[in-house]
């Protein structure tokens, strides 16, 4: 007997941004979906990156920010990390796409004869290929919304082809498609506070050009949209002016969802798509905030690192997730951090600069690829292991500490890393048997040992404290790996491995032991891509803890 079960029908919320870029659109998205699913719908995202690089791996962090990592190991833009950390879910590659991947999947189906020999021409063949994986990330995830974030800015050329996908799929299905436009609204003045639509009126036309209109504007400013804006955007775009949302700056990007309801945004979205809400429960999310924003104690935090400075700019997208990870740890322990960015390269330089360390509760050397500021970086770790500074090492940094032990406690001078180093005479860390044939051919996308693996713990350790359990599962992006040949060594000299792959092959967790220092650990994963608002990372909140005591 045939079934005549209703097929579940998906609703589409496509965020853009007007006027210029680094608008919020990524946040905004995420916080619409955090609102959504206060009212008890199953959401999920998606990113459209208007660029041609196939992911986001082989991209400058300096220039477009940090690289994310998905448990399967695609390589996406950090907007993905917002989407993940508001949502607090775990996506993969199927909710992210660039142009081109986009163009490269299609490619791929016209040489395997999928279109049955047909012409294939751009339109209508790339928007369709977009509405197709954007299906398939819903259904994926059992969707009830699938939001939907296209990079760019509205009136470039970059974009223009996923804009058609939003007309294409708006035509076959009107009532299920929302169009958010997040607008940047200047201000002018002598105080500054003299808000400008016209910006905004423009970037409405050029929707209109590529034939769609906003459903919904979010005025981005930093202050709020007085009512006289709002009448006026809404007049000259055609809104109502309930659609014509406030998107003021705020000190804590995880007040944006809160904001947004301020203007009864839930209930604007779910009467357009005419969706039913389950509820409407905020609680947890409201006590996160008031815990960050509560907190009356601060501990201050380095990060040492090169990605910090380019001219007068500091550009903290680089570490974006290792940012957010302590924050939410600090909240957790009911702490302020105040996070301070340390050049490693002034420590080259001079080793009088490294008594500032003595300053911080706790110092973290991160992730990151190259020479530059490595010797500044493996001083900053002798430093903090003999003065007992919390340290914590990300990837990268675990590796370092690894190098600074060999050389400066088991007297190996001209240990190193064969990354900076290849004739070192001690490569204490060497590239991964299985790399080595990446490197040679020159494939470096998406070649690296990516995504999530699991990982054995080893019994009365800072790293089982944390945890609390005797397997976990975390995700890296890395081609070097801590040498099996030095392992031995290490340990007898008092290092302890407290992680480590299920056949022990690969080191995954370093650290001193507590009777020697109070945290001084190194993780080959990135644990900060796993934190979020209400579930920090227990090897964060570990650390943040140590940084409260350290005298």
């Amino acid at each position: 007997m045939r079934s005549t079960k209703k097929a579940k029908s998906i609703k589409y919320i496509f965020v853009v941004g007007g006027v210029m870029s680094g608008v919020g659109k990524g946040v905004a998205a995420a916080s619409i979906g955090k609102i959504l699913q206060s009212r008890g719908l199953i959401v999920t995202a998606v990113k459209i990156d208007p660029y041609v690089n196939v992911d986001a791996g082989t991209m400058n962090p300096t220039e477009h920010g940090e690289v994310f990592v998905l448990d399967d190991g695609a390589e996406c833009d950090q907007d993905m990390g917002n989407y993940e950390r508001f949502l607090n879910i775990d996506l993969t590659r199927t909710n992210y796409m660039t142009t081109g991947s986009v163009y490269l999947s299609v490619i791929e189906k016209e040489r395997n004869l999928e279109y049955g020999g047909k012409q294939v021409e751009v339109v209508p063949r790339i928007p369709l290929e977009v509405v197709d994986r954007i299906n398939k990330a819903a259904k994926k995830a059992g969707a009830d919304v699938v939001i939907v974030e296209v990079g760019g800015t509205v009136g470039e050329y970059e974009n223009i082809l996923f804009l058609e996908a939003v007309r294409m799929l708006r035509l076959k299905h009107p009532n299920d498609v929302l169009l958010v436009l997040v607008s940047y609204v200047p201000a002018l003045g002598a105080g500054g506070n003299e808000l400008k639509t016209k910006p905004t009126q423009h970037a409405v036309r050029n929707l209109n050009s590529v034939g769609l209109h906003p459903d919904m504007i979010l005025g981005r400013a930093h202050i709020p949209l007085d009512e006289k804006r709002k009448q006026k955007i809404a007049f000259m775009c055609s809104l109502e002016e309930q659609d014509v949302i406030s998107a003021p700056n705020v000190e804590n990007i995880y007040e944006v969802p809160l904001n947004f309801e301020r203007d009864n945004i839930s209930d604007r979205i779910l009467k357009k798509l005419s969706l039913r809400p389950r509820g409407r429960d905020m609680k947890e999310w409201r006590q996160f905030i008031e815990r960050s924003k509560n907190a009356k104690k601060t501990v201050k935090i380095g990060i040492v690192g090169k990605y910090f400075g380019t001219g007068e700019f500091i550009l903290e997208d680089s570490y974006i997730s290792v940012l957010e990870a302590l924050h939410h740890a600090a909240a957790a322990v009911g702490v302020r951090p105040d996070i301070q960015w340390l050049n490693s390269e002034k420590y080259e330089k001079s080793s009088n600069s490294l008594k500032e360390l003595n300053e911080f509760g706790g110092i973290i050397v991160p992730g990151g690829f190259g020479t530059r500021g490595i010797e500044g970086k493996i001083a900053a770790i002798r430093y903090a292991r003999e003065h007992k500074i919390p340290y914590f090492g990300l990837c990268y940094g675990m590796q370092l500490a690894v190098v600074e032990y060999a050389r400066h406690v088991l007297g190996l001078k001209r240990a190193h890393t064969t990354e900076i180093n290849p004739t070192t005479p001690h490569p204490v860390i060497d590239i991964m048997f299985e790399q080595k044939k990446n490197l040679t051919e020159k494939k470096y996308g998406a070649s690296m040992r990516l995504g999530a693996y699991p990982a054995s713990i080893k019994k009365d350790t800072i790293a089982f404290g944390a945890y609390k359990e005797p397997l976990i599962s975390e995700r890296h992006r890395h081609r070097f790996e801590v040498n099996p040949d030095y392992i031995s060594r290490l340990e007898k000299k008092g290092m302890i491995f407290s992680g480590f792959s299920p056949d022990r092959r690969l080191m995954e967790i370093m650290e001193l032991p507590r009777k020697d220092h109070p945290f001084f650990l190194g993780t080959q994963f990135h644990p900060e891509l796993k934190s979020r608002p209400l579930a920090p990372h227990p090897l964060f909140v570990a650390f943040m803890k140590a940084a409260i005591t350290k005298k």
